[in-house]
């Protein structure tokens, strides 16, 4: 066995799992105020809606076939009545739909990063690069149930297995293809960046909605259920005069949600006075 499929498929995904369990718990604990997405829908909405709702659906959906398919042995399925050829037709022809929508959804979004300038000039390095880490993971992902046509039952599924199990086998990737090498290396790599990005906010979902009663949101006042406040422009955390003071958060989060409003103010200006 060579030592780089030692570091590629032993080492390396349980160094990336590891990053990101810790990464996600120091996060939360030092900075959870900023456990968000800092979404820009305030600044361009349309763009933005059919590429985030292409996307959610298509990751949300691949992330789902990804954890039957590869997850559970084939022998449980053996038992409902699924052989291996139903499986294997099943999670091509669901996984070109979700992957595309995956792909082409991530694609509306980088788009609008790179050619809105509004949005560009709001947008860091940090966002680029998980933009184009999740291109990468699901154009080569998309790429491959497309024109690949490798077996994984037996290779790819028993050996991520054995990393949860704490029992790799990494002799199991030894005749796979070098695309779904890439493909799974790229998703270990984007989970372990995941704590230092605005994809902290994977975790950010809002339960308390199902506690309210009527809808838990209504026009104008509060909202019921929670501490959030119904402004003009939406739901949002915190009121500029808490973030002048910054009670409570972190100086990082403060200065960030500064220079937001700061942002919208000067565009405003710029909207209610056009130059000549």
């Amino acid at each position: 066995m060579r030592t780089i499929d030692l570091l590629a498929f032993v080492a390396f995904p349980y160094l990336c799992l590891a990053v990101f369990a810790v990464g996600h718990s120091y996060r939360y604990l030092t900075d959870r105020y900023a456990w968000n997405s800092h979404g820009s829908e305030l600044i361009e909405k349309k763009t933005l809606f059919f590429g985030s709702y292409l996307f959610h659906f298509g990751i949300l959906g691949t992330l789902a076939g990804h954890a039957t398919g590869l997850l559970i042995p084939q022998t449980v399925f053996d038992m409902v009545g699924i052989d291996t050829a139903a499986h294997t037709a099943l999670a091509h022809h669901g996984g070109r739909v979700v992957g595309f929508a995956a792909f082409f959804g991530v694609m509306i979004l980088l788009a609008r990063r790179l050619f809105i300038k509004r949005i560009r000039l709001m947008t860091t390095a940090t966002d680029f690069a998980v933009l184009f880490g999740l291109a990468f993971v699901t154009g080569v992902g998309t790429y491959d149930v497309f024109f690949g046509g490798f077996h994984v039952l037996d290779t790819i599924a028993p050996w991520i297995r054995g990393i949860l199990t704490l029992q790799p086998d990494p002799s199991l990737m030894a005749d796979v293809p070098l695309q779904y090498k890439l493909h799974i290396l790229a998703a270990f790599a984007l989970l372990a960046f995941s704590p230092f990005t605005r994809l902290v906010h994977i975790w950010s979902v809002p339960l308390f909605y199902l506690q309210t009663a009527g809808g838990g949101l209504r026009r104008g006042g509060r909202v019921r259920g929670s501490g959030f406040r119904k402004k003009k422009f939406g739901v949002q955390r915190f009121t500029v005069q808490e973030l002048e003071y910054g009670s409570g958060f972190s100086d990082s989060t403060v200065q960030r949600q500064k220079l937001f409003f700061r942002f919208l103010t000067v565009n405003q200006e710029r909207c209610s006075n056009p130059e000549p």
